[in-house]
């Protein structure tokens, strides 16, 4: 019974150190506290975790699959470096999906809707003036996420979600305040085309946006090309 009651208890244990493992590189990674290219050792991660070794391999196995973490069995593991062509396909499904969920609200004159995205504006505002960048970068979330999701399409907003989370560290590099001021003037004139009905407009607006972001991305490459594995 002993024996047993081990048996079983170990794979829920492991389990769970692996996903607090999981979550917590991810974290470091996305927000570039861990940068791009930064080696990860095996021996220093089982000790700041308390864990063995087996959790910390199958948690970076793990992030090996969400394009995180870079595994080579003569070199170890490293912090991924940003594939450009990468970023250029997730901006791609994100500018063609967002632009028409944008344009099919504006024929719908969803005042509830209107009155949310007002309030998400509003506090953007605020965060802009305090240069509350991580405050922001959450209302910056928001605001996306209520349109898609006032679509009602779910497999749409997964799509979208999974192209977002893999963009999350540009996003992170490209967030300065400038960048944070003109993002909510272009979230603005979003709102504004749903406000008017104008479907045409409303889609012209968001393409701009998710181009505007994608132009700022490819100045960020030239300057930085040791941050990406394709310059």
């Amino acid at each position: 019974m002993g024996e047993a009651g081990k048996t079983e208890r170990a794979p829920r244990l492991a389990g769970g150190a692996t996903e607090r493992i999981v979550d917590a590189l991810r974290e470091a990674i996305v927000t570039l506290e861990m940068a791009p290219g930064t080696m990860l050792d095996k021996s220093e991660l089982t000790a700041r975790f308390g864990v063995s070794r087996f959790p910390v391999a199958e948690a970076l196995n793990r992030l090996k699959a969400e394009g995180l973490v870079d595994i080579k069995p003569q070199s170890g593991s490293t912090v991924s470096l940003i594939r450009v062509a990468d970023v250029q396909e997730n901006m791609f499904l994100r500018r063609a999906l967002e632009a028409e969920t944008v344009a099919l609200i504006a024929l719908r004159h969803d005042e509830a809707l209107l009155a949310e995205l007002r309030r998400n504006l509003r506090y953007q505002k605020a965060a802009v003036d305090a240069e509350d960048r991580q405050g922001f970068y959450q209302l910056d979330l928001a605001f996306h996420d209520t349109l898609v999701s006032a679509i009602g399409y779910e497999r749409v907003r997964a799509t979208v979600e999974k192209a977002r989370l893999a963009l999350d560290r540009v996003r992170r590099l490209l967030g300065s305040p400038r960048r944070h001021a003109v993002t909510y003037q272009e979230h603005c004139a979003i709102v504004a085309a749903l406000e008017q009905g104008d479907a045409v407009a409303a889609r012209q607006a968001m393409v701009a946006h998710i181009d505007a972001v994608m132009r700022e991305l490819e100045a960020f490459c030239d300057d930085n090309p040791g941050v990406f594995v394709d310059r």
